[in-house]
This record gives C-alpha cells, sequence and structure tokens, in this order.
C-alpha cells in the first residue's frame, strides 16, 4: 500500500515542458524547482519579471543546467492574459499547465476589470487563461484549490464586494470555483475527445508568502504552528502528484493524508458534494465566459 507522493517520487521529466503560474515563491517555486531538477522545461509564469528572474537564479544555484524561461502573466488583468495567451500559443507545446498563482484574504481589492480580487484572480484569470491556450497543452492541466472550498459559496450578484467585503468567506468561494471549473473543464476534455485531462490539488496548510495577510497575532504564531504544517517544498507535492504522477487520472483531486488533510504526503483528498455539483459547475462556465470574453470552446 502506497504511503502517499513526495517530490523523490517525481520521475525523469526530460523533454517535457511545465508552464507554472505563480512560479517564483512559494508552491510554485517549489513546484518548478523540482521539475526543473528532473530535466523539465519550466516557463515561469509570473506578474514581476525581476521576482520572476531572481526565482531562476535560485534554481540555477541548485540546478545549473535548468531549462527555464519567463512568460509575464498578470491574472488580475484580463487584458493581460490574453497577451500572455497570445504569447504561449506562438511557442512550444505545452506538456503540462499547472494554475498555480492566487491571493488569499487580502484588503478589499478590485481587478483591472472591477471584480474582487481573489475571485478574479484566483478563479476568472485562471478561467481565462486555461480557456485560452487548453488546445496548446498536451497532456494535464492542473488546478489548485484549498480545503476552504469545503465551506464556499458563490454569490453571483455581487462579484464586485459592493455590498460587503469579508476576505475568509471571499477566498472560499475563489477555491470552492477552482474545484467547480476543474472538475467541468475534465468533463468537457473528455466529451470534446481530448486526451488532455483536468486534475485539482490543494496544499493543506503551508507555510507560504500567502500568509502574509493573516491578521498578526495569528502571523506571530506561525513559527510555534510550523511542526504540524507543511512547509512550502511539501505543500507542492499534491501539485507534483497531479502534474507527474504515474497512475493520476482526468477529475482526481489530490492532496495531503494527514490529520484533516492539513499536512503530509499527497494522495486522494475529498472535494465537497457541492463543489461536485456539475449543474452548478455548468452556471460557473457560463457566467465566466460572460465575465472574461473567453469562450474555451468545450
Amino acid at each position: 500500500m502506497s504511503k502517499g507522493f513526495t517530490a523523490d517520487d517525481v520521475g525523469a521529466q526530460t523533454g517535457r515542458r511545465f508552464l507554472v503560474t505563480g512560479a517564483n515563491a512559494g508552491l510554485g517555486f517549489e513546484t518548478a524547482r523540482v521539475l526543473a531538477a528532473r530535466g523539465g522545461h519550466v516557463v515561469l509564469a509570473c506578474r514581476d519579471a525581476g521576482k520572476a528572474e531572481a526565482a531562476m537564479h535560485r534554481i540555477r544555484a541548485d540546478v545549473p543546467a535548468a531549462e527555464l524561461s519567463f512568460q509575464p502573466l498578470d491574472l488580475a488583468d484580463l487584458d493581460q492574459v490574453k497577451e500572455a495567451a497570445k504569447a504561449v500559443l506562438a511557442g512550444p507545446r505545452i506538456d503540462v499547465l499547472i494554475n498555480n498563482a492566487g491571493v488569499m484574504i487580502p484588503p478589499k481589492t478590485l481587478t483591472e476589470q472591477g471584480y474582487e480580487l481573489q475571485f478574479g484572480v484566483n478563479h476568472l484569470g485562471t478561467f481565462a487563461f486555461t480557456g485560452l491556450i487548453h488546445r496548446h497543452v498536451d497532456d494535464r492541466i492542473v488546478i489548485t484549490s484549498s480545503i476552504a472550498h469545503k465551506d464556499g459559496s458563490i454569490d453571483f450578484s455581487d462579484l464586485s464586494a459592493s455590498r460587503s467585503y469579508h476576505k475568509w468567506p471571499r477566498y472560499q468561494a475563489s477555491k470552492l470555483a477552482n474545484l467547480l471549473h476543474m472538475f467541468e473543464l475534465d468533463r468537457r476534455l473528455g466529451a470534446a475527445g481530448r486526451s488532455t485531462q483536468a486534475i485539482g490539488c490543494h496544499p493543506g496548510v503551508a507555510l507560504t508568502e500567502l500568509t502574509r495577510h493573516l491578521p498578526f497575532p495569528l502571523r506571530t504564531m506561525t513559527p510555534l504552528a510550523a511542526p504540524f504544517f507543511n512547509s512550502a517544498a511539501q505543500g507542492a507535492w499534491p501539485t507534483l502528484q497531479a502534474a507527474t504522477g504515474a497512475h493520476v487520472q482526468g477529475g482526481d483531486y489530490l492532496g495531503p493524508q494527514g490529520l484533516g488533510e492539513i499536512s503530509g504526503r499527497s494522495g486522494p483528498a475529498r472535494a465537497t458534494r457541492i463543489a461536485r455539483d456539475p449543474k452548478l459547475a455548468r452556471e460557473l462556465w457560463a457566467r465566466s465566459i460572460d465575465l472574461t470574453g473567453v469562450d474555451p470552446g468545450l
């Protein structure tokens, strides 16, 4: 019986091309580092060129022969998402798209198009980017959710947070949207006869730079709680399994195997009934097309 998946289980990736969003820090960086160490070509799709260059320098310090490249991508601006997609489509085909980038519990902020930042970046930006380039992806599309999805609900009537803004429920909604998107995408890829598969994952509770918006008392307690949580490197294990695991199939959802899916090695994770609701997923898909102007054609 398997004890779960770790970075040590990632096989050789020579000749394979991965695009990782938000790859300059946290889970994305750790994912990119491992894939590069296994011989994969990793495209770091990030907002900030300087941070991406610094991340590539760090990876090359450990993996001198790493094959790395940078793609500008700002998921908070759908116009820029479309420009990034054009650049990707003009380049070599991708084996695995890893949608990792996201924001967590920031102060109320809107995207360039006026949507609440967490829903706008975590879901709408991801939906648009994936929808524009999915035909350029040969093997897998990975979408990162969270255990926070389990208490999520989506208020389609207030996506700009004009009536109210409570950061945790908005984060939960965005992570629920990620899973609804993943399941619906995999269904549609299959119905279209595509061999490309969609796979979901979550990192448990991982100590990354996303914790910077936690209230100050919680931030000060984080080092004390560290032994009970995943490091960024451990939090990347489900992403790595989703991207490279030999027995992973479309529609799988992966996460830590410890108590409450908070930490530990990667394996099957539990998605809520709502996250698996095909009717809600179809509604979200249709609304996402309207909101982004991107129809994936599936």
